[in-house]
């Protein structure tokens, strides 16, 4: 059962985290956090999405907002 978690450790280690190898030595901040903002601006784009969806859903009042909505409330 050890060598399926030393596989696991192996398969992250030396191949999916490989590529921040790279960035742990160099010395510019915003070069090292660079994979940081990318997912930054992708979460703040897709709950601005998110919030405009829900928008458009509340102005067709397609919603059940009454109180007895669901039987265990």
């Amino acid at each position: 059962m050890s060598t399926f978690f030393y596989g696991i450790e192996d398969l992250f280690v030396n191949y999916l985290f490989s590529p921040y190898d790279f960035f742990r030595f160099m010395g510019n901040w915003w070069g090292s956090n660079t994979v940081n903002w990318i997912f930054t601006i992708i979460g703040f784009i897709a709950m601005v999405y998110w919030m405009k969806q829900l928008q458009i859903f509340n102005d067709n009042n397609e919603e059940d907002k009454s109180i007895s909505s669901h039987s265990y409330l």
